[in-house]
């Protein structure tokens, strides 16, 4: 099998949609240049310093779905659509949703994030709790993309490995995310990389790379690693992509030669 060229997308996301439609647009078509089969977007691509309800949409209706499923069929690739809030049976609450398009435009695959974040920081007055407006999801995530199998999750659930392990044997997985800047700087790549290396499976990370209108500063350090932990690209900060390939051949030879995943005692 040939490798497959997948790219991650970094934003600074504003509280304005068609302005983040624009920069998504761009960026989108400069991976698809680049021979990007997949793509992912950042978590909170569509909207970052407003309520989540002023945007929710019904899930297969709203002009964040329809643009997301133009994308994927007007460049033929598999689009992995960060996060965006979708309407719930709970008054003011969303789910956080990934909504994965294939190649034709059609939506092959749903994840609501299952795990919220929460942090206090009081030396920086930073406070968050995502539990006040979104719905935790209850469906682990993954759908078979023509290289493999893709597992889903969601900034947060970056820190919770059983997550992964009950996604079985996967060759990608990817992790939109909006991480703050304080737990970014300590966390942020030791994580990733662990998952990588723990799995023995590449990790694409889409991030959220800056200071916001709202004050809010992210991380940012987008990345793709590979299945022995090596960072093979990266963006430290502001508006961009990252891109690489997932190598069949050498994801079997890593597998072959360290065979941690048969090893495992439950």
């Amino acid at each position: 099998m040939n490798p497959t060229t997948i790219a991650a997308i970094q934003m600074v996301s504003t509280p304005s949609l068609e302005e983040n439609i624009v920069t998504a647009r761009s960026l989108i078509a400069q991976a698809a240049e680049q021979g990007a089969q997949l793509v992912l977007l950042p978590e909170y691509w569509a909207g970052m310093g407003r309520d989540l309800m002023d945007y929710a949409e019904v899930l297969h209706n709203g002009p964040i779905q329809r643009f997301m499923s133009d994308m994927a069929r007007q460049h033929q690739l598999w689009l992995i659509g960060g996060t965006l809030p979708l309407s719930s049976p709970e008054v003011g609450k969303v789910f956080n949703a990934t909504l994965v398009y294939n190649p034709d435009g059609l939506l092959a695959y749903r994840y609501d994030k299952m795990h919220l974040f929460s942090f206090a920081n009081p030396a920086k007055n930073e406070s968050y709790d995502e539990s006040r407006n979104i719905i935790a999801g209850a469906q682990i995530g993954s759908f078979e993309a023509p290289f493999g199998k893709v597992g889903l999750s969601v900034c947060y659930d970056l820190r919770f490995p059983e997550l992964y392990r009950a996604m079985g044997t996967c060759a990608l997985i990817v992790v939109p995310a909006a991480f703050t800047y304080t737990t970014g700087i300590a966390h942020w790549e030791v994580l990733l990389r662990t998952r990588a290396i723990e799995n023995q499976c590449y990790v694409l990370a889409a991030a959220q790379g800056g200071q916001h209108q709202n004050g809010r500063h992210t991380w940012g350090h987008s990345m793709l690693i590979d299945p022995w932990g090596q960072v093979k690209a990266v963006l430290p900060e502001g508006i961009g992509l990252v891109s690489g390939v997932i190598d069949q051949s050498y994801l079997d030879s890593v597998r072959t030669n360290l065979p941690a995943l048969q090893h495992r005692r439950l």
